[in-house]
């Protein structure tokens, strides 16, 4: 699906991700590990790994069960990024780990408890678009209007899995085809699902002008909050969304939950008709109704232009986005990435 933009479409070309170097992620952490206790924590900073296989290595390094590994998040392979795991070592000495090609030990330290997924409370990029053809003012300006205004809080493709794959399985599954033959997979499948909903709906707010903007009916989420409230209980809610204080949220669709009313709940009905099997399926299989902030918040937004060989322009991004946020969706509110097919 072709989402559409808040801010008019991308104003220039680059290449995105040429190189590792290019994409850098760094967890923005609000627990620190104290110093004493069970679980060793550890600070890595990783290139060409994923999340996972880093997490196999240190329990076959330390000689532990995998589930004995804990990290708080998935961070991209193709990119440099610092995370932070645990090791449960109960009356064991720190291991001797002799680090492999892409993986650098940054930090480390003990403490009480295991590390959680969603422990991290947000992600800092570091983004270098390389190649870059286009005015530069064109760019400043529309950077001035994310940092304004935000961008739609989609989901971003990785997401949905290598061509979409996960999306498709999974659709094809909760509409009465085959399951998931893995357990891992099932959870993949429906998170896909149900983010590709929820896309459909933000795309239709975005169409229409309310993405950022309260509708009768709405479930409004407090900037930093999982928590909702009625838009129509509070008389002040318009001043609060234009604001950013709270934001306008669609759902993740499942077993009904808190439901909106009136014309927000007639948009979101209208959307997501068509996927009534669907929706039904997820049912099924006990998925809990959630909601998801339409607006996302782009904190921290600087950027510098550099030349780099041949004289070619190179735009460098730094932002940070809150947990469960795309870098991609804010790049795609700027930048278009060439066809390499083309």
């Amino acid at each position: 699906m072709s989402l559409p933009c808040a801010h008019g479409g991308p104003v220039a070309e680059a290449t995105l991700k040429a190189i590792p170097a290019d994409f850098q992620v760094f967890e923005v952490m609000h627990v620190q590990p104290e110093g004493d206790g069970e679980h060793l924590w550890l600070h890595i900073e990783k290139t060409g790994w994923n999340t996972e296989d880093v997490a196999m290595w240190l329990a076959k390094s330390a000689g532990v069960h995998r589930l004995s590994v804990g990290y708080s998040g998935l961070k991209d392979k193709h990119a440099i990024t610092r995370q932070w795991f645990s090791l449960h070592l109960p009356g064991k000495a720190d291991p001797a780990f002799s680090w492999p090609e892409g993986l650098r030990l940054c930090d480390s330290a003990r403490h009480r408890r295991k590390l959680n997924r969603g422990t991290h409370r947000a992600n800092a990029f570091v983004i270098r678009a390389t190649r870059f053809s286009g005015e530069r003012a064109a760019v400043e300006q529309r950077l001035q209007d994310i940092m304004a205004a935000g961008v739609p809080n989609y989901f971003g493709e990785q997401r949905f899995g290598r061509g979409a794959g996960n999306l498709v399985r999974g659709s094809e599954w909760l509409s009465g085809g085959e399951a998931p033959r893995k357990k891992s997979l099932r959870g993949l499948w429906l998170s896909a699902v149900r983010s590709d909903l929820f896309n459909q709906v933000l795309a239709e707010r975005v169409t229409r002008g309310v993405w950022n903007q309260v509708l009768e009916g709405d479930l409004l989420q407090p900037e930093g909050s999982r928590g909702l409230f009625r838009a129509d209980e509070d008389s002040d809610a318009g001043r609060r969304v234009a604001d950013a204080e709270v934001h306008p949220t669609a759902p993740l669709p499942g077993v009904p939950g808190m439901a909106s009313s009136g014309p927000c709940r007639d948009l979101e009905q209208q959307v997501l008709a068509p996927f009534e099997s669907v929706i039904e399926g997820l049912c099924r299989e006990g998925v809990e109704e959630a909601r998801r902030a339409t607006r996302l918040p782009v904190r921290d937004l600087q950027w510098s232009w550099r030349q780099e060989r041949e004289g070619e322009d190179c735009l460098e991004l730094a932002f940070v986005l809150p947990t469960g946020a795309f870098a991609t969706t804010v790049m795609a509110e700027l930048i278009r990435s060439p066809d390499p097919t083309a």
